[in-house]
């Protein structure tokens, strides 16, 4: 059972992924995404951290892989896991290897036995979060929404609730690129690729469409930025939104890893006591030299 810190934390994880250059930013960072041959492995990092792939600030906490933070320690804060999916060409899932947590980051392998590719998933929500003023100050509440009329008084005013939704995906291919793990859940914002993610390539345009609840979302926001922001002044990103077909086109300047991120706020559509909704994707692809 998630105790109230350890729900708070992952809050703090799930609100503070803004599109800015200080935000604290959840990925998971592969060693490769294009192998070849046969039994291949990989290793994968995973943190939070405000710049990108550097370990600065909490290791992402999944669920069955490694020890997480204990309390006691008030530099390694504990964070509430969160459970990963491997999901392999044929549709099967398959469990992640050899996983430790460390003071700023987890660590896994991942048996790449099968031709094709692969999707490593982390869904999170919903979620709900509120915001409210009482007796003159601010409060804040996440739980379940069921638990919202008993937690919030009923004199609180300017009552805020947000339905918060999130999927964090890379994508590992051997041989020949499959499309079996693009299969779209209906749940939350997604990605379904034109262009295969680990087929990208320096100077060249992928093409994206993406889904909200399995229909394709137009007024995305979709930022890419490329890794190593620590040793630059500037994060150098691009920032699309999708048109009315969910579609964004990126040509890509370089080389390298790149984080992804797309997040849609509605107000529209939403069900009392929920004022608005908070949907967000991202994930970690890396662009190879033409």
């Amino acid at each position: 059972m998630l105790t109230n810190f350890t729900r708070w934390t992952t809050l703090a994880i799930a609100i503070t992924l803004p599109l800015s250059a200080q935000a604290h930013r959840a990925w998971m960072l592969p060693s490769t995404t294009v192998l070849s041959g046969d039994n291949a492995w990989i290793s994968v990092d995973a943190a939070v951290s405000n710049d990108l792939f550097y370990f600065e600030h909490h290791p992402l906490v999944l669920e069955g892989i490694g020890q997480a933070p204990q309390r006691g320690d008030r530099n390694a804060r504990p964070r509430a896991p969160t459970r990963l999916v491997i999901t392999a060409p044929d549709g099967k899932e398959v469990p992640a290897q050899n996983g430790h947590v460390g003071k700023y980051r987890s660590v896994f392998d991942v048996e790449i036995a099968q031709k094709g590719t692969y999707k490593l998933a982390i869904a999170g929500g919903p979620r709900h979060f509120a915001r409210y003023q009482h007796d003159g100050e601010e409060q804040r509440w996440m739980g379940d929404l069921a638990d919202l009329t008993e937690a919030v008084p009923a004199e609180a005013q300017d009552l805020e609730v947000s339905q918060m939704e999130s999927r964090m995906e890379v994508f590992v291919t051997s041989g020949e690129p499959t499309t079996t793990v693009f299969e779209p859940t209906g749940r939350g914002l997604e990605l379904q690729p034109i262009t295969h993610p680990n087929d990208l390539f320096a100077t060249e345009t992928a093409e994206f469409v993406f889904l909200l609840d399995g229909k394709p979302a137009a007024g995305v926001e979709v930022n890419v930025i490329p890794g190593g922001i620590r040793h630059r002044d500037d994060l150098n990103d691009i920032r699309q939104t999708t048109d009315e077909n969910g579609k964004v086109a990126i040509t890509w300047p370089s080389a390298g890893f790149w984080w992804l991120e797309a997040k849609l706020v509605q107000q529209a559509g939403v069900t009392a006591p929920v004022t608005q909704r908070r949907a967000t994707y991202s994930a970690t692809l890396e662009v190879l030299a033409p």
